[in-house]
């Protein structure tokens, strides 16, 4: 499995059978997605900079809220969750998406705004690969991002939805996430190759680059 940052909350997943793409995000927020191809598309709610489906040229099919799928070889589960820490009264909803592929467990958090309750995190259950928002303002923060960690104890941690040099909105950087867990200095690197017997076995960030 190859997995690719395209920008905010949106990944590029190839597997053996089928690609994904996560959250596709509006140039607008300052990331050039390109011409995408993609198999299965997930949009965790419909905000512009997670519902961008016109970047994606090839023949798709899209999930767009909570429910079991299975596509491809893919199993996919969508759980309900809230887009702030009032119920959604403020943002709206936003869904979890788990995804079974290659033999391990992902974890894609999408804009999630609040701890899960513990009945969400044993419906989530054992993650392999946990794409995290960690930026603020319109999701939760470093601190409560490092807490879900700790809940989950995911094999490895891809951080998104975060402040770079190409993201226009105010979001607080990952630096904050990294002090959170005690991670002084992480290097990025271009993309993540992983299968199921290179999965460490402990806890490991992730820090991708963002793929222009």
């Amino acid at each position: 499995m190859e997995i690719t940052w395209l920008g905010h909350s949106c990944f590029r997943i190839k597997g053996k059978d089928a690609i994904v793409i996560t959250d596709p995000c509006h140039p607008s927020l300052g990331y050039t997605l390109g011409k995408l191809q993609a198999d299965i598309v997930t949009l965790s709610h419909f905000h512009p900079g997670h519902s961008y489906s016109e970047a994606i040229t090839s023949e798709f099919k899209e999930i767009r809220g909570p429910g079991e799928y299975e596509l491809k070889g893919i199993f996919i589960t969508g759980i309900a969750t809230f887009h702030d820490s009032e119920q959604g009264n403020k943002l709206g909803r936003n869904t979890v998406y788990v995804l079974e592929m290659d033999g391990m467990t992902l974890c894609h958090m999408g804009d999630l705004g609040h701890l899960p309750a513990s009945q969400l995190m044993e419906a989530i259950g054992d993650v392999d690969v946990l794409f995290l928002p960690v930026g603020g303002v319109s999701t939760i923060a470093g601190s409560t991002a490092a807490e879900i960690v700790r809940h989950l104890s995911p094999k490895i941690v891809i951080p998104m939805h975060y402040k770079t040099s190409a993201e226009v909105r105010d979001l607080q950087p990952v630096d904050r996430f990294l002090t959170e867990l005690g991670i002084k200095e992480m290097v990025s690197q271009p993309k993540l190759s992983i299968n199921r017997s290179t999965l460490p076995t402990s806890t490991q960030v992730t820090i991708l680059d963002y793929h222009h």
